[in-house]
């Protein structure tokens, strides 16, 4: 039970340094836009597929969990 534990706390860890990414990212987007290097459109877009992969990213994470779990279960 205590690795069950671990690897949910590793889980959760990594999905905190996923949204922090995303923030990263987003807040990179709007210097640029600040800066008029990129259009409010363009910023908008790339929010849109910023969140498509912190989703995408979250559920591998979720789903290696969950075999995880299954696998130290059957211990």
């Amino acid at each position: 039970m205590i690795w069950l534990k671990s690897q949910k706390n590793e889980a959760e860890n990594a999905r905190i340094a996923v949204r922090n990414i995303r923030r990263d990212a987003n807040s990179t987007l709007k210097d640029l836009l600040k800066e008029k290097e990129i259009s409010e459109d363009e910023q908008r877009g790339a929010e849109e597929d910023i969140q498509k992969l912190t989703d995408a990213t979250i559920k591998q994470i979720d789903d290696v969990l969950a075999e995880k779990e299954t696998d130290l279960m059957e211990v």
